[in-house]
């Protein structure tokens, strides 16, 4: 049984500068208590430096943390300890940092940061431990482990650990022997299948690292504070193997406490305000990994390092209301001042989180622990195996172009965003992203619906699967290449409609594909013409029923990017729909730039939140909704709510034009 959630987490993370000298500690209770509400839980960090303390630092600390929390708790806060570093993040403050003999994380070429370690090292183990014991001992409400528990972007390194003792881990683990030569060798070089098999063995090798420590903190713990909640603060851990289900079964230990999860990443500052859009992405797939038992989920909400000018506080603010959209049932801001000095210049962002609280808390009591429905960028716990796996070094791969990043455009003009294979109507399939997925995966995905690009397609073929896309690749073409739109009732309206994504400016080149139906069957959306209007390809777009009954488009040019166009961003709306066989819950069917996350409240009702992603404000934004009502609740952030009529239907979908966006604005949409 789900448990309530009567309203918002809300927590402030506070670093040593403020907690640890008294002045300041007095400021800041005091500002909290003339903005009382704004927060739930106050949680101190352990450090304000990157590589682990020795121990004998972490328990006088520790010792004076005991006696902040207590003066926190007459105050009506819970309270915690947030242990900033126990492997480490990087190399700094060494000097005053943990030395001795540990292992170092190492990487493939056997180099090292000097302010992390290896968390199989025994040694290290130990030393973890001693850590932990400490903290609990200082009697918090609950632990917070924070995000160095990773095994990527361990600066200067990138991807660990390869040291003398995980090699001999794996060897256990898969029976053979390697060198970090021989490993390199493995992953890069030999027959594709046995490239992918070494790779996921090692995503495997990855999850138990992390699990086996995870597994020591809650036995360390547990044994001095019995049924202590434990939380962690993650972010994208594609390299880490993204088990989190299994982590938090560790965590929550034998007699089943209660586990907290930080959803985080990379948001600093709002001079690129779409960055917004790609963490709430990124916060969703986190969520999408946790059980269902974890229901206390805290986004991270990070201004590093802190300096006013470089967040607003509209931009704050706004954050944590799209990341509860997102799927988070709370947030945790760490925006306060790193330093022992006054925090007059910060009062601004506490009063506009003060205001915005209602907001949350009517969100999360709303929409619950939630699943955004819609359309799936097609990632797995494996997606990172297949990164450069035809050539190139694996390790130094991206894996955000195969998991969220190609897809941004789609969600930009209104298409709902899922974030797992289970809550998705619509497929997005991008390069080599179908090798990380079994069997029974691709044939699932491929009976619903499915959107893919030429890569994708050219691999599926290569797979002996072609056949269920109802195309093949005839030709790429590097140059001059304009779409035109045919006409089908998908372009309805735009036929004839061009779109020159200009492949001779070389930072966006993508080659365009010729297709090519394998049957009759196949449906034509676009062509290719040249500068000179010289048709180059009868089919750069298609559509296909196959024998699994699902339906597919293959878009061989620029299928990700440059959407925003009338005719584009309608045709795209257009072809969810159809793929979706309308079972999306929800998009923006007006032209504007917005983001949508469509779902469930808790007592069963279609909800959306949507954002105005844009600087200029929206007027008459239509948002369709699968919804038999004839009226729906719009709440702004002021929790006011308008009352909005039906304007019209189409299909199963009820057309409403919303209240007036200003920029940046989020709204909350509960149909009744």
């Amino acid at each position: 049984m789900k448990p309530e959630i009567k309203k918002a987490f809300i927590s402030f993370r506070i670093g040593p500068g403020q907690w640890m000298p008294n002045e300041r500690f007095v400021e800041l209770l005091s500002l909290f208590n003339k903005y009382r509400g704004v927060t739930d839980e106050i949680t101190f960090f352990t450090a304000d430096t990157h590589a682990p303390l020795p121990v004998d630092v972490t328990a006088k600390r520790a010792s004076l943390l005991a006696v902040r929390m207590a003066k926190v708790r007459e105050m009506g806060y819970s309270t915690g300890i947030n242990v900033l570093t126990t492997i480490g993040h990087h190399n700094e403050n060494l000097e005053n940092s943990l030395a001795g003999e540990y292992t170092h994380m190492t990487d493939i070429d056997g180099n090292v940061c000097l302010g992390s370690y290896c968390p199989n090292d025994p040694y290290f183990r130990e030393y973890v431990r001693r850590i932990y014991e400490v903290i609990a001992d200082a009697d918090p409400d609950y632990i917070w482990i924070d995000d160095d528990v990773r095994l990527g972007g361990h600066m200067p390194i990138t991807c660990g650990c390869f040291c003398d003792t995980c090699l001999s881990v794996f060897e256990k683990e898969t029976g053979k022997h390697h060198t970090r030569e021989s490993l390199k060798e493995a992953f890069n070089g030999g027959e594709l299948g046995d490239k992918l098999a070494v790779r996921k063995a090692w995503l495997e090798h990855n999850r138990n690292t992390i699990s086996r420590l995870f597994k020591l903190i809650e036995a360390t713990v547990h044994a001095i504070k019995p049924g202590l909640p434990l939380g962690f603060m993650t972010g994208d851990r594609f390299f880490e193997g993204y088990d989190f289900s299994r982590w938090a079964e560790d965590l929550a230990g034998s007699d089943n406490a209660e586990v907290m999860w930080r959803p985080g990443g990379g948001f600093y500052g709002d001079w690129c305000p779409g960055e917004l859009i790609g963490k709430s992405h990124d916060i969703g797939r986190q969520v999408s990994m946790l059980p269902e038992g974890v229901f206390r989920i805290e986004s991270e909400i990070e201004n590093f390092p802190y300096q006013r000018l470089k967040k607003s506080s509209h931009a704050t603010a706004l954050e944590a209301a799209s990341y509860i959209a997102a799927g988070c049932t709370g947030a945790a801001f760490n925006v306060l001042s790193l330093h022992d000095e006054p925090l007059t210049e910060y009062r601004p962002i506490i009063a506009k989180l003060h205001a915005m609280r209602p907001f949350y808390d009517l969100m999360a009591k709303t929409l619950g622990r939630h699943h955004p429905q819609g359309v799936y960028t097609g990632w797995n716990k494996d997606t990172f195996a297949v990164g450069n796996i035809s050539q190139g070094d694996w390790l130094t791969g991206e894996v955000g172009s195969i998991v969220s990043s190609h897809a941004s455009e789609v969600f930009d003009i209104g298409v709902p965003a899922a974030y797992s294979q289970a809550d998705s109507s619509v497929n997005l399939l991008s390069g080599d992203s179908l090798l990380a997925m079994s069997e029974d995966e691709l044939m699932k995905v491929f009976s619903s619906g499915v959107y893919m690009d030429a890569n994708a397609l050219a691999r599926l073929h290569e797979m002996g699967h072609g056949e269920l896309a109802g195309f093949s690749v005839d030709a790429f073409h590097n140059e001059d290449c304009i779409e035109v739109l045919a006409d089908h009732p998908i372009n309805s309206g735009f036929a004839g409609r061009r779109r020159d994504c200009r492949q001779s400016f070389l930072w966006w080149h993508v080659p365009a594909a010729a297709l090519a139906p394998i049957d009759s069957d196949g449906q034509v959306l676009a062509r290719l013409v040249d500068y000179g209007d010289r048709n180059v390809a009868e089919c750069c777009m298609g559509l296909y029923e196959n024998k699994l009954g699902g339906r597919v488009c293959v878009a061989g040019y620029y299928p990700w990017s440059f959407l925003q166009n009338l005719s584009k961003a309608s045709q795209i709306k257009s072809l969810m729909r159809w793929l979706s066989r309308d079972s999306l819950l929800s998009y923006i069917d007006s032209f504007h730039k917005g983001n949508v996350w469509a779902g469930n409240t808790v007592d069963g009702r279609i909800s959306a939140v949507v954002i105005n992603s844009s600087l200029d404000s929206a007027a008459d934004l239509v948002l369709m909704l699968r919804a038999r009502s004839e009226t729906i609740s719009v709440f702004n952030t002021r929790c006011e709510a308008a009352q909005v009529a039906s304007s019209g239907s189409e299909g199963p979908y009820r057309r409403f034009v919303l209240p007036a966006f200003d920029p940046w604005d989020i709204k909350l949409v509960v149909a009744k």
